[in-house]
């Protein structure tokens, strides 16, 4: 990546798209908190009514589908990273891939590999933009593919079991 005219207008650019992508990612984990606790809610308040012979299958239905939603919505905000520092499938430092200033990323670095790969980072001011447009590029992709995705996967399963057994509820009271 070659920058032409690097100055304080792109560090401000580069600065509040960071900004911007992290305050994303805590409305979403706000979000998908919300959605656990009125999830966890609603099947504390509907578990006692499964054993009610008219309304078995309303309330069954609407657990189901808020254990689905609980599911969802923990694994949006569940941190994404290997169980060892030590993962032969990550990508190298000199793998595109490869972002250095994220903390997945360089782990499995020794301090005096990481202090040479920052050196050498912070001494060409085009690599340095090149960094930090990764990293931005990272956040947004991990926002979209992760968080955001589960998030409305979270959503739409609350919604939906709240339609099916509201409609299995108006099925059981018409048919006795």
């Amino acid at each position: 990546m070659k920058i032409d005219h690097p100055g304080a207008h792109l560090d401000q650019m580069l600065r509040q798209t960071r900004a911007h992508h992290v305050q994303l990612s805590s409305m979403a984990d706000m979000k998908a908190n919300m959605l656990l606790t009125m999830s966890a809610v609603v099947i504390t308040l509907a578990a006692p009514h499964v054993f009610k012979p008219n309304y078995q299958w309303p309330f069954l239905i609407l657990i189901i589908f808020c254990l689905i939603t609980v599911g969802l919505a923990a694994y949006a905000v569940m941190p994404k990273l290997p169980f060892t520092s030590k993962n032969p499938d990550h990508a190298t430092i000199d793998s595109p891939q490869f972002n250095l200033l994220f903390f997945g990323d360089f782990i499995h670095l020794d301090y005096q590999h990481y202090e040479a790969a920052m050196e050498k980072l912070m001494n060409d001011p085009s690599q340095a933009y090149e960094a930090q447009v990764r990293e931005v590029y990272v956040l947004g992709q991990f926002l979209a593919r992760q968080k955001y995705r589960y998030l409305r996967m979270a959503y739409l399963s609350f919604i939906a079991g709240l339609f099916a057994s509201f409609i299995m509820m108006l099925v059981s009271a018409i048919v006795p």
